[in-house]
C-alpha cells in the first residue's frame, strides 16, 4: 500500500460556477431583508387603506413567528434533501406569498399572506449561508459572505425609498401603489429561481435518517408564545394570564424540546451534540446577545431620526447610510483578512467592543444634538457589526463537520433572530414604558413652562393650523395630565410642522428614554465582549464540505481498491467471488464516469 493516497485537486464548481451561483443567492436573500424595510415605512398607507390600523402588529407578528421557526426547519431538511430543493422551494413559498399579499383585501388576509412570505423568508436567510459552506472553504467564504452582508446594506437604504415611493403613489400601472410593495418582490424572485435552476447543481447525499417530528412540533410549540408574549406583551401586560400561559407553554416546550434532540442524536433538529463543540456554543450565546444589542438598539434609532429630527421615513433611510458604510467596510475587510491569515480571533473581541462603544456614545444624546454625533455612533455600531454577523457564522460552520454544516448554519441563524426578537421586543417596552415619565420631567422644567406660555401669547402660533393639534393636546393636559404623558404611544403626527417651544418638551422627553434604551444595549453588548475573550478560536480549513466529501469518497474508494488487490496467492476465486468483484468494480467505474 502506498505511503500517501493521493486525494482530488480539481475543484467541485469553478470560480465562474461559483460567482453566478452567488449572484443568485444573493438575489434571494435580498427579497428577505429588502422585504422587512420596505414594508415599515409604507404600513402606515397600507393599515390606512385596509382599515386596519390596529391590526398592523399582527402583520408584523405573523411574518416574523414563520421566519423565525422555520429556519431550523431549512437548515434540517436541507442536510436531509439537499439546499437546491429546499431553496427552490423557499423561493416558490416566499413568491406566493408576495403575490398573494398584494392581492390582500383586509388586515386579516394580510397577515396570513405576510405569514406564508415569513415561511419562506427563513429559507431564504439560512440557506445561502449553508451553500456557501458546501461551495467554498471557510478562508475563501469570508471573502464573499462580505458581500451578503452588503445585500442588507443596500435593502436598509433603498428599502425605505422604495416603499415611501410606492405608498406615496396612487396608482402604479393601473394597480394600488402600496401593493407594489409585495408585487416588486416577483421579477427579482424569477432572477433568483433562474440562476438556482441554471447554476446550482450540489453533489446529492443520499442518507438514511430519522425525520425528527417531534423536534419540529416542540420548537414551533416552544418559540410560537415566546414571539407571541415578545410582541405583544406590551399590549396584554406582561403578567395577564394570557401571558402567563406563553409563559408556561414556551418554557415547558423549551424543555421538552431539549429532551427529544438528546433522544434523536445526529437525526435531531438542532443536534446536542454541536453544544459540545466550545467554539460553536460560544459563538451561539455571542450571536444571541448581538442580535439583542443590534435589533433592538437599532430599531429606536430611525425613530429619532424622524420624530426628533424631523426626517421623512425615507431621508431616515438615507441618514443610516454612516451604519451602512461601516458594516460594509467592516465586513469586506474582515473577509479578506480572514481569507489570507486563516484566522478570525481579532474580530469577535474587535466587533464587540465597537458595538458596545458605538451604544455608549449614543447614552450621551440629546435631542439637540446634531446629526453628526449621531452619525459617530451609527459608524461604530456598523463596523462592530460587519465583523461580527459573518464571523460568527463562519466559526460556527468551521467548527462543524460537513454533514451538519446546513444544520450548524440555520441554528446560528435562528438564535441570533430568537435575540433580535427579544431585544427588539424589550428595549421597545421599556422604551415606551418610560417616555410617560420623561415626558413629565420635561414638561416640569421651568424653561418648559416659560417658552410654552411665550409661545401661547402669540397670536400668529395660536392661528397656525400646524399648531392646532399640540395646543389643544395641552389644553386637554390640564385636566387630563396622562394624555400628555401618552402622547407619543400613538400617533405623533401632531408634532409635525408645531412650533418648536411647543413641541420642544415631546422632543426631550423622547430623547432621554432612548438613552436608557441604549444604556441597556451597551451592558448586554458589554457583556458579549468580555465573553468572546473566553471564545476559542480554530484555524480555518482551506477546504469547502464538497471537496471534503469528494475527498472522503476517493479515499474510500482507494482503500477498497488496495485491499481486493491483497488476494492470498494460491487462494483459487469461486465463480461467486469473481461475479461479485465485478460487480464492485462495475459500480466503481460507473461512480467515477458520474464524477
Amino acid at each position: 500500500m502506498n505511503a500517501s493516497i493521493p486525494i482530488s485537486a480539481n475543484p467541485i464548481m469553478t470560480k465562474r460556477q461559483i460567482t453566478l451561483v452567488v449572484v443568485g443567492l444573493m438575489a434571494g436573500m435580498f427579497l428577505s431583508a429588502l422585504d422587512q424595510t420596505v414594508v415599515s415605512t409604507s404600513m402606515r398607507t397600507i393599515a390606512d387603506d385596509l382599515n386596519g390600523m390596529a391590526l398592523q402588529a399582527w402583520v408584523t407578528t405573523a411574518y416574523m413567528i414563520l421566519s423565525t421557526i422555520s429556519t431550523p426547519l431549512y437548515g434540517k431538511l436541507s442536510d436531509i434533501f439537499g439546499r437546491r430543493l429546499l431553496f427552490i422551494i423557499a423561493i416558490t413559498i416566499f413568491l406566493v406569498g408576495s403575490l398573494l399579499a398584494g392581492t390582500a383585501h383586509t388586515m386579516y388576509e394580510l397577515a396570513v399572506y405576510r405569514a406564508i412570505q415569513g415561511l419562506g423568508a427563513g429559507g431564504l436567510m439560512a440557506l445561502p449561508l449553508a451553500i456557501m459552506g458546501d461551495m467554498l472553504s471557510p478562508r475563501e467564504r469570508a471573502k464573499y459572505q462580505g458581500f451578503f452582508l452588503a445585500v442588507f446594506g443596500i435593502s436598509s437604504v433603498i428599502g425605505p425609498l422604495i416603499g415611501g415611493l410606492f405608498a406615496g403613489s396612487p396608482q402604479i400601472l393601473w394597480i394600488e401603489g402600496w401593493r407594489w410593495v409585495f408585487l416588486i418582490n416577483l421579477p427579482i424572485g424569477v432572477v433568483a429561481l433562474a440562476f438556482v435552476l441554471r447554476f446550482l447543481h450540489l453533489p446529492r447525499q443520499h442518507r438514511a435518517v430519522r425525520i425528527d417530528w417531534w423536534g419540529a412540533a416542540l420548537v414551533i410549540g416552544a418559540t410560537t408564545p415566546l414571539l407571541l408574549v415578545a410582541e405583544q406583551g406590551r399590549e396584554w401586560g406582561w403578567l395577564s394570564p394570557i401571558s402567563w400561559v406563553c409563559y408556561v407553554v414556551g418554557v415547558g416546550g423549551a424543555i421538552a424540546f431539549v429532551f427529544v434532540e438528546r433522544w434523536m442524536g445526529d437525526d435531531a433538529l438542532i443536534p446536542m451534540k454541536l453544544f459540545k463543540s466550545q467554539t460553536f456554543s460560544m459563538a451561539t450565546i455571542l450571536g444571541v446577545f448581538v442580535g439583542f444589542g443590534m435589533f433592538g438598539g437599532m430599531m429606536t434609532i430611525p425613530l429619532f431620526l424622524q420624530l426628533v429630527l424631523g426626517a421623512s421615513p425615507t431621508e431616515s433611510g438615507f441618514m443610516m447610510l454612516p451604519m451602512i458604510l461601516g458594516l460594509m467596510i467592516a465586513s469586506i475587510v474582515s473577509g479578506q483578512i480572514m481569507a489570507r491569515t486563516g484566522s478570525y480571533a481579532a474580530f469577535p473581541r474587535a466587533g464587540t467592543f465597537l458595538l458596545a462603544g458605538g451604544f455608549l456614545w449614543l447614552t450621551f444624546i440629546t435631542y439637540d444634538k446634531p446629526y453628526w454625533f449621531i452619525m459617530v455612533g451609527m459608524f461604530a455600531i456598523g463596523l462592530g457589526l460587519g465583523q461580527l454577523m459573518q464571523t460568527l457564522t463562519v466559526a460556527s460552520q468551521n467548527s462543524v463537520s460537513s454533514r451538519d454544516m446546513g444544520v450548524a448554519t440555520s441554528s446560528s441563524t435562528f438564535f441570533r433572530s430568537m435575540g433580535g426578537t427579544a431585544g427588539t421586543a424589550i428595549l421597545f417596552s421599556v422604551l415606551f414604558a418610560r417616555i410617560p415619565e420623561t415626558i413629565q420631567a420635561a414638561f416640569a422644567q421651568p424653561a418648559a413652562i416659560n417658552n410654552i406660555k411665550l409661545a401661547l401669547m402669540d397670536p400668529a402660533v395660536v392661528a397656525d393650523p400646524k399648531n392646532t393639534a399640540i395646543i389643544d393636546l395641552l389644553q386637554n393636559g390640564q385636566k387630563n395630565p396622562s394624555a400628555i404623558a401618552d402622547s407619543l404611544n400613538g400617533n405623533t403626527a401632531f408634532l409635525t410642522g408645531a412650533d418648536p417651544r411647543l413641541a420642544e418638551p415631546f422632543l426631550v422627553g423622547f430623547a432621554n428614554a432612548t438613552v436608557t434604551v441604549y444604556w441597556i444595549a451597551f451592558i448586554v453588548t458589554a457583556a458579549a465582549f468580555v465573553l468572546s475573550w473566553f471564545m476559542r478560536t480554530q484555524p480555518l480549513r482551506e477546504k469547502s464540505a464538497m471537496q471534503e466529501a469528494a475527498d472522503s469518497a476517493l479515499l474510500a474508494e482507494q482503500a477498497a481498491d488496495t485491499m481486493g488487490s491483497m488476494v492470498e496467492p494460491g487462494v483459487a476465486e469461486t465463480p461467486a467471488e469473481l461475479k461479485a468483484a465485478e460487480d464492485r468494480e462495475a459500480k466503481r467505474r460507473k461512480a467515477r464516469a458520474k464524477k
